[in-house]
């Protein structure tokens, strides 16, 4: 049995998400205790919140702001944030992320405050 999985992220096919649009690796991995996904924010994000999941965001690309329970937060390339759980927030701009979801990403665990 192997010990590792491996990724493409140019092969992985892009899903509509809040933020804009995120190819998923190891996402569907049972008993992952973390996922990994590029993340293209667009202008028209969604703010969300996670009630399980913390989130690390890695900008990589872009600038603009993440909204965070409230407050605005400036984004550039470089720019790490741990956002966790029952945070309420989006990113707005054009903007390429990497996001780590711990655990593992469970789209069960996305909501949008007018499905709480």
């Amino acid at each position: 049995m192997k010990r590792f999985e491996l990724a493409r992220f140019d092969e992985l096919e892009p899903v509509r998400c809040p933020c804009g649009e995120a190819r998923r690796a190891f996402a569907g991995i049972p008993g992952a205790v973390a996922s990994m996904h590029v993340v293209e924010i667009w202008e028209d994000s969604r703010t969300h919140y996670h009630k399980k999941t913390t989130e690390l965001y890695y900008v990589l690309e872009g600038e603009g702001k993440l909204e965070a329970d409230g407050e605005e937060i400036l984004l550039r390339p470089g720019t790490a944030v741990l956002i966790k759980p029952g945070c309420r927030h989006r990113a707005v701009g054009r903007l390429c992320i990497l996001n780590v979801p711990v655990p593992a990403f469970d789209p069960a665990d996305e909501w949008l405050d007018d499905e709480s």
